[in-house]
């Protein structure tokens, strides 16, 4: 049909070139879906639907995108219009309104040639008489991990071989809309490397259509199918502009439905084109579909889903009685579910990050390593690692264990699990065990009584620390295959540390105090959280620590001005280059001193593959400036002792509080003994957390000395390739001396995926994404609610940061983002109060916020969108909720 020869064109090292071959139009059968280079991703997948049994697709053809090169290489400028798209910022929308408009009115102005154009209408005319739809496909377009919906145009009842020709060259055109354009470039997508298809195929005119999903595009579960129809076509539904009757199918049965107003449909007109008509009154609440339809549209989905290997976002139109399947792509916004156990079980998984305080997405190394040197077996989706808990939650003591653990640590995660046990016929029910057969994450056994000794918690960090330098030592000379047997060797010992159960009931101890004093003075004095002043600058806090040797470092630099200026705008070698100023010398030993003790850490720390303060140190330069301007010398010793001072007078106060009471000296023993005993443990609560990044940056060092290797032998491009591979990939890299460049290449593209999907509390193995809500009735209504770790009220302004080297604060300001981990803690020196999304009580950073004395709410969703940088607000600490002022 139509197939011959013609010039091909390409963009070849800055110029277009051309050389004889290529096809302009090709069946839509005589297609198949490996051909998206030729017919786009539309043309690809309507040809593999065409060959699914069972699945109806109108008639049809493709001019290719040979054709599309023959009309480009004659648009004047194009070199230069392609070099200024690659250019542009995806937010600087009008420049891309402007310039696309341009590119799109200089493609249609390019007269089609003529053997070109026979081809076109000579195919069109074996299609029969009527109209036809005009449809774009790109070949950046219905790909598995950006489907670009809607970015290109399509014409529908195009009527005539002239107007036929003239909507294929506005189709072209449509590769370079304001949409599309920003649509790449936000996406990575080089326009140089997208070309356009056309399809044109038999125009139909349905009774009713719509979309199928063939998993609820909100929730994410996957056994459940949701359809939206409308009467007529489907365009007016898909815009907005008409209301949809929305149906759930699951299991062969509609289990929801919703029927909408439909005033208006959108039909064709026999001169071609569209109009509105309205639809009579009689009929505008009748459902568009009847469930047995439903049903069986839902069915034919599966079998579409099947074929292509994922959920699939499908339109439809119905034709009398048949469906005709005009398109179906992947949905790409669905959270992927973790590959573990017996398909056949419902499963329910804790997100681990919520607990880490790290919800961004991992590389393969990254979380294969954490996977490696876990305690409890953990699984990736998406770049994020869960717990399988559904052993734990299948019986009644284990489900409450999990529940109160839950309920302690996070109340969303916890409501998000009541919303999945309220579901009688989701999970299975297994006998009770005994209780020396219950554990699990939901357990909570009492730990072994441990003397309050502050020399226990010194025995216990000079014994991991002894372990670390062995670390250290023995890894210095071991390379290739055997520094991959060295580290699984080292990872049982980095399991045994972390495991050491003196070290677990040193940690509980610290924790299930702060509970005690919690709950036992609220019921005796009415005093709520008052351990948040009992915890005011505790000793041993590695975690504190951190933030006020910045502090410390702040004071060598601020008496010298130029050296200030100079590190306004240092760059990456600026350690080098400090000695030559006045008091750089002594600078340069500060900064060298707090990297030699903390320059493991890092946002986002648990992924080894993130760079560390060690390796790119410009990241603190603004945290110390912030500490000059803001911080007077000495700040960090009078801030330590105001805590210190604070903490013993509330204690003093609480204690004549509860001697005055009935049986008072009796309980006030005890209360004094609690706080002592959180005094002496809850500084360590912070240290294993230390050893583990410690530890992990000494094996990040080993591992990138291989990949060096890896790239002189040309293995490679670069060292940090290397993070898309697994653990146990690189170690059969460097056996082999070999890696597949596709596979890198893949694993880019699935980690910026990964990047745009948020990671749930908690994920079903139906896909079925949940992270539960608060019922609460105790807040201002236009409140933004969330859970209160550190007491106190605050009003100021925020400061919305969402990458730590851009901080920039001032006194007064209060800290707004998404998470805190350890790597925070030296902005909490600057700020009056922290408001994050994520969190809870014994979360990194709300036992740092206590320490520091800073009102903090966590667990706020969304807060750094619905909180604008520079509003003025007011965090309410011990309520557990935010205010928006101005």
């Amino acid at each position: 049909m139509g197939t011959w020869r013609a010039r091909e064109v390409w963009w070849f090292g800055g110029a277009w070139g051309v050389a004889m071959t290529g096809t302009y139009v090709v069946d839509l059968r005589e297609v198949d879906g490996t051909r998206t280079a030729v017919v786009g991703g539309k043309g690809a997948r309507l040809a593999e639907l065409s060959r699914i049994e069972g699945v109806h697709v109108p008639s049809g053809f493709c001019v290719t995108t040979d054709a599309y090169r023959e009309i480009v290489v004659r648009v004047p400028s194009i070199d230069d219009f392609l070099d200024r798209l690659s250019r542009l910022d995806p937010d600087d929308r009008g420049t891309i309104r402007a310039l696309s408009a341009e590119i799109r009115g200089a493609v249609e102005n390019i007269a089609i040639p003529e053997d070109l154009a026979a081809a076109i209408t000579g195919a069109v005319g074996r299609l029969g008489e009527g109209g036809v739809a005009v449809r774009s496909s790109a070949t950046a377009e219905d790909l598995p991990t950006a489907s670009f919906a809607g970015q290109q145009d399509t014409y529908l009842n195009v009527v005539g071989a002239a107007a036929v020709l003239r909507h294929v060259s506005r189709c072209w055109a449509s590769l370079f809309t304001e949409r599309a354009v920003t649509y790449r470039r936000r996406a990575g997508v080089d326009d140089r490397t997208v070309r356009m298809a056309v399809v044109v195929q038999r125009m139909v005119f349905p009774d009713a259509a719509g979309i199928l999903f063939t998993a609820d595009p909100v929730t994410g579960n996957r056994k459940v199918a949701a359809i939206e129809a409308g009467f007529g076509l489907g365009e007016l539904m898909v815009s907005g502009r008409v209301g949809a009757d929305t149906f759930q199918v699951r299991g062969g049965a509609v289990v929801g439905r919703a029927i909408a107003l439909k005033d208006r449909t959108l039909e064709g007109v026999p001169d071609g084109g569209t109009e509105e008509r309205t639809i009579a009154a009689g009929r505008q609440r009748t459902p568009a579909l009847t469930d047995v339809q439903a049903v069986r549209l839902a069915q034919l989905g599966r079998r579409i889903e099947a074929h292509f290997g994922g959920p699939q976002d499908i339109e439809w139109c119905l034709v009398g009685d048949q469906f005709q399947m005009v398109q179906s792509r992947p949905i790409t916004t669905l959270f992927p579910v973790p590959q573990v156990g017996d398909r056949a079980t419902n499963r329910v998984f804790l997100s681990v990050g919520h607990q880490q305080m790290m919800t961004d997405a991992m590389k393969p190394l990254g979380f294969s390593l954490w996977q490696s040197t876990a305690m409890a077996p953990m699984h990736e989706a998406g770049g994020r690692l869960f717990v399988d808990v559904t052993r734990h939650v299948a019986t009644r003591a284990g489900r409450a264990g999990l529940l109160e653990m839950a309920g302690r640590t996070d109340p969303l995660t916890r409501d998000a699990l009541e919303t999945i046990l309220a579901r009688e016929d989701f999970l299975p029910r297994e006998p009770e065990p005994s209780p020396d057969d219950e554990e699990g994450p939901g357990k909570r056994s009492a730990p072994a009584q441990i003397e309050t000794d502050p020399s226990l918690v010194e025995d216990l960090i000079a014994r991991s620390e002894t372990s670390i330098a062995a670390l250290r030592r023995d890894i210095r000379d071991v390379s290739g295959p055997e520094l991959f047997d060295f580290l699984l060797a080292a990872f049982g010992e980095h399991r045994r540390v972390l495991g050491d159960p003196l070290s677990m009931q040193a940690i509980m101890a610290g924790i299930e105090a702060t509970w005690w004093l919690n709950d036992t003075l609220w019921e005796l004095l009415g005093e709520k959280n008052a351990a948040d002043t009992l915890t005011l600058s505790a000793p041993g806090n590695v975690t504190s620590e951190m933030g006020l040797a910045l502090l410390d470092v702040a004071d060598v630099i601020r008496p010298h001005p130029e050296l200030v200026a100079f590190l306004r705008t240092a760059d990456e070698g600026f350690l080098e280059a400090l000695p030559k100023l006045p008091g750089g010398a002594e600078a340069r030993d500060a900064i060298e001193a707090y990297l030699e003790r903390y320059g493991m850490r890092c946002t986002g720390e648990i992924d080894i593959t993130r760079p560390r303060w060690s390796e790119r140190p410009t990241t603190l330069l603004p945290l110390i400036l912030d500490n000059v301007r803001n911080f007077s010398p000495g700040a960090a010793r009078e801030r330590f002792e105001r805590g210190r001072r604070a903490a013993e007078a509330k204690a003093a106060e609480v204690l004549a509080q509860v001697r005055a009471l009935p049986d008072g000296e009796r309980r006030a023993a005890e209360v004094k003994r609690m706080i002592d005993r959180v005094r002496t443990f809850i500084g360590y609560r912070e240290y294993p957390k230390y050893g583990i990044i410690c530890r992990s940056f000494v094996y990040k060092q080993a591992l990138m000395r291989e990949a060096e290797r890896l790239v002189s032998a040309g293995v490679i491009a670069e060292s940090t390739d290397v993070f898309y591979l697994t653990f146990a990939e690189f170690h059969q890299a460097v056996r082999a001396n070999r890696v597949d460049p596709e596979l890198i290449g893949r694993r880019k593209e699935a980690f910026r995926v990964h990047q745009s999907l948020p990671a749930p509390r908690v994920l079903t193995s139906d896909g079925e994404a949940i992270d539960g809500s608060y019922h609460r009735d105790d807040v201002p209504g236009d409140a933004l609610v969330g859970l209160g770790v550190s007491a106190g009220t605050v009003e100021g302004r925020a400061r919305v940061v969402l990458d730590l080297s851009e901080a920039d604060l001032n006194p007064g300001d209060i800290l707004v983002t998404a998470y805190t981990d350890p790597s925070w803690t030296p902005l909490f020196v600057a700020v009056n109060a922290l408001v994050t999304e994520v969190g809870g009580p014994m979360t990194h950073g709300a036992v740092i916020a206590r320490e520091y004395g800073l009102p903090a709410v966590v667990g706020v969703p969304e807060a750094t969108r619905r909180i604008a940088d520079g509003q003025r607000i007011r965090v309410h600490g011990q309520r557990g909720y935010v205010e928006i002022l101005r």
